[in-house]
């Protein structure tokens, strides 16, 4: 696949046109390679020509040289006759981050900050009992549902018709979890080494997911500003139009792990985009629900996008272990996903749907009360963080469920090992990265127990002084991710 073209405008704009202090050559490349460690370059793009990007930040074409060629020396380039100067990251030992899940989990001592999840509520039990209650009517069948319990299915599709895209029952199909219910989706939309289009960063499950199911990943790098991250639907038109992705992943609705919210009315604006470039999103809503500082719910993007596969779940709603999710599918779309469906399984436990059922009809209230105690541990944790680590600079999203924190130094997989000594399971920030990147950053779930919040503060920053310590170049090992 060539390269993606990244003119010297828009280069420009990623890491500024100056004042470049003395050697002007040396902020130049600290610049630009700052913007590939945090993945706002993404690795395998073509730098512009030196004498564009001289233009563009009104530096001479020797002090661009120069930089290049510092760049090329630390490994952040590579140029070939041509091709270009081509965007890579520097060898490490241990080499790519694998974003496939570990078994492994938190020891009854250390505080989980590698997955955004709660354990069970307390009322789930009752659900259980209702649902175990109702399972005498279906012993009499297989038990094989592949498209999921009538009952279920209606009342998700109401969800999405009171939300403003009219739904049939006959349109969704229930999953083993939002994982699952990607996987399917993604198998019925591309070919083997097909093109799909994903944000960075991103939710690193879906990373693997992509890429088990053979898929070639373009990655759009979030544009960052004072106020947090965004969408730009121009730099994304004209990455789909140099790359001719077939399908996308998206995450428009408080985005995991940045929290950005995509509003309504930019939501059009990517669906006619999309659209004009055959390019059929699958839309993840997990955290649609997620909401924490009132207002109305995002509109569903499928009400703009028609073509759009989107992808639910109880996971983050009710609970984890529950693992049932969801997809809403255009009607034309029908048979190919269910198709797909059936070479991976042969649909959801009936219990776990019949628990489903039992919570949706409850659904308003439980919502209510989990956004409630989010809200009170999303400002809980930002504030410790301001406290404690006053250097990280960290923008409180307006619902999801972590915080994405920017550190002042490229040192979050060193952070990642360091919290081990101080009871802190955590995930690097290169485990986001589609293509590399982005250690300058790290997510901090604020899902946490109760009981435990107020120690993560200053457990962060003694691992944080432990980190800062680290003289070598730390390897991007296997972080263990849960959610």
């Amino acid at each position: 696949m060539n390269a993606l073209v990244m003119s010297g405008a828009r280069l420009a704009t990623i890491i500024g046109t100056g004042p470049w202090p003395g050697p002007a050559y040396d902020s130049l490349t600290s610049a630009i390679s700052r913007a590939i460690g945090d993945g706002r370059i993404t690795v395998g793009a073509r730098l512009p020509s030196e004498r564009e990007l001289a233009q563009a930040i009104d530096l001479s074409r020797t002090t661009t040289t120069r930089a290049y060629s510092k760049l090329r020396d630390q490994g952040f380039v590579i140029t070939r006759r041509g091709s270009g100067s081509v965007v890579r990251l520097p060898e490490v030992p241990g080499g790519r981050i694998d974003h496939l899940l570990t078994p492994a989990g938190a020891d009854e001592a250390e505080i989980d900050l590698s997955c955004t999840a709660t354990v069970a509520p307390p009322w789930l039990m009752g659900a259980y009992e209702r649902a175990v209650e109702q399972v005498p009517a279906y012993l009499p069948g297989t038990g094989y549902y592949p498209s999921g319990l009538p009952v279920l299915k209606e009342l998700i599709a109401d969800r999405y018709t009171a939300r403003g895209v009219r739904t049939d029952p006959e349109q969704i199909l229930v999953t083993s979890g939002a994982f699952g219910a990607v996987a399917i989706a993604v198998r019925a939309l591309i070919r083997r080494s097909g093109r799909v289009l994903i944000e960075s960063p991103t939710y690193p499950n879906a990373i693997a997911t992509l890429e088990g199911a053979g898929a070639s990943l373009v990655s759009y790098p979030l544009e960052l500003s004072p106020s947090g991250h965004h969408w730009d639907i121009d730099a994304m038109d004209q990455l789909c139009r140099q790359t001719r992705v077939s399908a996308a992943y998206l995450i428009p609705d408080f985005h995991n792990p940045t929290g950005a919210l995509l509003p309504d009315a930019q939501r059009g604006e990517l669906a006619a985009m999309l659209r004009r470039n055959g390019v059929t999103p699958i839309i993840d809503e997990s955290l649609v629900e997620l909401g924490l500082d009132g207002g109305p719910s995002p509109s569903p993007m499928a009400a703009f996008a028609p073509d759009a596969i989107t992808a639910g779940s109880t996971s983050k709603i009710f609970w984890g272990g529950l693992r049932v999710g969801w997809l809403r599918i255009p009607p034309h779309r029908v048979d190919a996903v269910a198709a797909s469906r059936l070479s991976l399984d042969l649909g959801a436990p009936v219990l776990e749907q019949l628990v489903a059922v039992e919570l949706m009809r409850d659904h308003d209230t439980i919502v209510a009360e989990y956004r409630t105690r989010l809200r009170a541990a999303r400002d809980s944790l930002a504030a410790q963080v301001r406290a404690h680590l006053p250097s990280w600079q960290v923008v409180v999203p307006t619902g999801g469920m972590a915080l994405w924190c920017h550190l002042p130094e490229a040192r979050s997989s060193a952070l990642a090992i360091a919290a081990r000594n101080h009871g802190l399971g955590m995930v690097s920030g290169p485990n986001f990265a589609p293509t590399g990147g982005l250690d300058r950053w790290i997510r901090l779930p604020y899902t946490v127990a109760e009981a435990q919040l107020d120690e993560v503060g200053p457990r962060l920053a003694a691992a944080w002084d432990d980190a800062l310590k680290f003289t070598d170049r730390i390897p991007a090992g296997r972080d263990r991710i849960v959610a």
